[in-house]
Parts: structure tokens; C-alpha cells; sequence
């Protein structure tokens, strides 16, 4: 995705919710494909270019996470948008974001634009569980880097 498709979809972002803050484009990019991105890509190659396992490729297809299609030996084939899921889906992984809660939020977006409070609602909830993780994680590092010092060590990376 080029400078100004980001540009274009932080407008849109922007316009649809004014009160939001701005998205910096970079983080958008978290999100995308690489532009030379094969349209079909084997199991096996998903599995490398994600980081993910097959098994949880496959278990994410068997709960209904992302939609694989098959070539015509009964092979999955992942295309652009099974790709795209796959990274938004491990984005919220990452984030302790639960199967769950993201078969909800899948659901949601099925169901059409008038979701879009439930959704947003639903966004706004994991991200201040995010925000208190963060904290929770700050005031650990705070505890191992005064640790290090009372040792003798040095807590700078």
C-alpha cells in the first residue's frame, strides 16, 4: 500500500469518527500485505510468511476465523483477503484479545454497518485492557530494572 492509499484511509478513518485519534499511517502498515505477494499461497507458505503454525492456520479456518479456499486438488490456497484476515486475527491475538471475542467481532462485521457501535464498543473495551496490561507491564519492568540495580547490574538495554 502506497503513501497516499494510507493517507486516504486515515481520512476515511477520521471521517467516519471524528472524535478518534489521528492513525498514524505506519501503524496501518501493520496490517497490510506486501504488494508482490503471490495470489495463492500454500499452507506451508502462509505458515512462513505469518509466523504462525499450520496448525493454528487450520484451527483458525475450523472456527471460522478466515475463509481458505481449495485449488483443485483439495489443497488450501490462501488468497489476499484469507491473508489479510489472518493478519488482523493475529494482531488481536497478540494482544490477548480471545478467539472468542474475535468470533464476535467477525460475526458483527457479517451482519453489516449498522454493528458499527457494537464493534467500535467492543474495539474501545480490549483497548483499555491493552492499556492496563501496558501499565501492569511498566510497573514490572520498573520492579526487574530496580532489582538489577540493587545486584549491582545495569537495567540501560
Amino acid at each position: 500500500m502506497n503513501t497516499t492509499e494510507l493517507l486516504d484511509r486515515r481520512a476515511a478513518i477520521a471521517a467516519y469518527n471524528p472524535e478518534l485519534e489521528p492513525v498514524d499511517p505506519d501503524l496501518l502498515c501493520l496490517l497490510e500485505l506486501p504488494d508482490d505477494l503471490p495470489d495463492d499461497l500454500s499452507i506451508a507458505e502462509a505458515a512462513e510468511l505469518t509466523g504462525l503454525t499450520a496448525h493454528t492456520l487450520r484451527y483458525y479456518e475450523r472456527v471460522g476465523l478466515v475463509d481458505v479456499r481449495r485449488d483443485a486438488a483439495g489443497y488450501r490456497s490462501y488468497g489476499r483477503r484469507a491473508m489479510s484476515r489472518i493478519v488482523f486475527v493475529s494482531r488481536l491475538r497478540a494482544s490477548g484479545m480471545s478467539i472468542g471475542a474475535i468470533s464476535h467481532y467477525l460475526e458483527l462485521v457479517v451482519e453489516g454497518e449498522h454493528t458499527a457501535p457494537q464493534r467500535l464498543a467492543l474495539m474501545q473495551e480490549h483497548r483499555e485492557r491493552i492499556n492496563r496490561q501496558l501499565r501492569e507491564l511498566q510497573l514490572a519492568l520498573a520492579v526487574t530494572d530496580y532489582k538489577i540495580a540493587a545486584y549491582g547490574g545495569t537495567a540501560a538495554p
